[in-house]
């Protein structure tokens, strides 16, 4: 059956709130490659939306992924445990910053993690206040949504959310929130957040501030190394957690293992998904033991979370990141992929700002007039691209910002073939 054989069973039988950005179905994937039911050939610089980190059906991957099927498909670690449980936990207490003991809870989703993470907070430190802040994801269940800034589409009509949860500004700075030049800038935003917290919401009524290091839906805004280690004071200052958001950002994309570690700060909880599991449904919140040993049983957990098949991809996905240095190779490929985006800038005032850590890099589009997004070029860029064969996303609270998200284990060839087929989709876009 072809592509618009399934788009009319799609129309029938799928949820009208599931929303698809290509009118293709994917057949078969490979590396940087997904073919679909037609056959064409589509290079992937989305990746699952950063699942797949280390390019689809990494034979390694495949390979764990088809042995423990031999052996455990689902027992439920709450009723019957087994080793690898344990062995990934140890795995990714140890990858963590922080000079603290650790513990592990492992879940489903990101969004999942997060929920579990607030939960935590508020347990351990008996306050209800959550911190979340502009821009920032966390996913589309009712905690995490709550600390979610985008309206439309993600929470319209589902009020009212979970009470105690406050949005403070970023560090956007190409759109600053106190209106400083970026050459004079003292992160006087930070003064601002403090003083917001402080002044109108009571720190002593605040469990958790929760944040992406760099924001991802937001539009791959990354924070300031002094914004975060300012923030991670105050919380230290007011027994507020600070929980490093590394869903998206985390496991190599940035040119380090997690994103945090490019300010310094160790977070005292943190969470991640995505290219986790190698593309088989996996997240955690890795945390200081003294906050996760004391909760009583039972209170945090999932059916499925920590599936044995999801840990045993997980435990090759994390020795990879270590045999092949994959963060070192996110950084060499991102150092690339912003000289090439930066190209662009200079050619095109529509390309406003480049932006990002290693190899998750954002170029926001704008009006050249007045600088206000512009969410129909990027779109439109998005769709050339989509018609040459390379598949790319959007992001940001006005769609006007496009990410790279190729698998950091991309050739270089590939690499090039991506960036010249974006070049290719931005000049038929800019130049009519």
């Amino acid at each position: 059956m072809n592509n618009q054989g399934w788009l009319r069973r799609r129309q029938i039988a799928v949820a009208g709130g599931i929303n698809s950005a290509f009118p293709v179905f994917v057949d078969r994937a490979e590396g940087n490659w997904v073919v679909d039911v037609e056959g064409h050939r589509y290079l992937d610089f989305i990746g699952g939306i950063g699942v797949q980190s280390l390019g689809h059906n990494r034979p390694e991957i495949v390979s764990a992924i088809q042995d423990a099927l031999d052996g455990i498909i689902h027992t439920s670690f709450h009723t019957v445990m087994y080793p690898r449980y344990v062995e990934v936990s140890e795995q990714l207490a140890a990858l963590v910053p922080g000079p603290w003991e650790k513990q592990v809870a492992f879940f489903n989703s990101g969004a999942e993690a997060v929920e579990n993470a607030l939960k935590i907070a508020r347990q351990y430190t008996g306050k209800p206040g959550i911190i979340s802040f502009n821009q920032g994801f966390h996913g589309r269940t009712y905690g995490a949504l709550s600390a979610t800034d985008k309206t439309n589409p993600y929470k319209v009509g589902f009020g009212p959310f979970i009470p105690d949860v406050y949005r403070v500004p970023s560090a956007y700075c190409y759109r600053c929130p106190v209106a400083v030049n970026r050459a004079t800038c003292q992160i006087e935003c930070l003064d601002m957040v403090q003083s917001v917290i402080t002044e109108e919401i009571g720190a002593d009524q605040v469990a958790a501030l929760i944040i992406e290091p760099e924001q991802g839906e937001g539009g791959f805004i990354p924070m300031p190394g002094e914004f975060l280690r300012g923030l991670r004071h105050f919380c230290t200052q007011h027994q507020i957690l600070f929980i490093a958001d590394e869903i998206q950002a985390g496991l190599g994309r940035t040119g380090k293992m997690w994103s945090i570690e490019h300010s310094g700060v160790a977070p005292d909880l943190l969470v991640t998904a995505k290219a986790l599991g190698g593309g088989l449904p996996l997240s955690a919140v890795v945390g200081r033991r003294d906050i996760l040993a004391g909760m009583a049983p039972g209170s945090i957990g999932s059916t499925y979370g920590g599936n044995p098949v999801a840990l045993a991809a997980a435990k090759v996905v994390l020795n990879l990141m270590a045999q092949e240095d994959i963060p070192g190779q996110a950084a060499q490929m991102g150092n690339w992929l912003r000289s090439r985006a930066l190209e662009w800038q200079a050619q095109y005032p529509q390309i406003g700002d480049v932006r990002g850590l290693g190899a998750m890099i954002g170029l926001e589009f704008v009006h050249p007039g007045n600088l206000e997004p512009d969410r129909a070029t990027c779109q439109a860029v998005i769709q050339a691209a989509f018609h040459r064969g390379l598949l790319l996303t959007k992001a940001g609270l006005a769609d006007n910002v496009i990410r790279l998200l190729p698998p950091l284990t991309i050739s270089r060839a590939d690499a090039e073939d991506g960036m010249n087929r974006l070049e290719s989709a931005i000049n038929d876009v800019l130049v009519r």
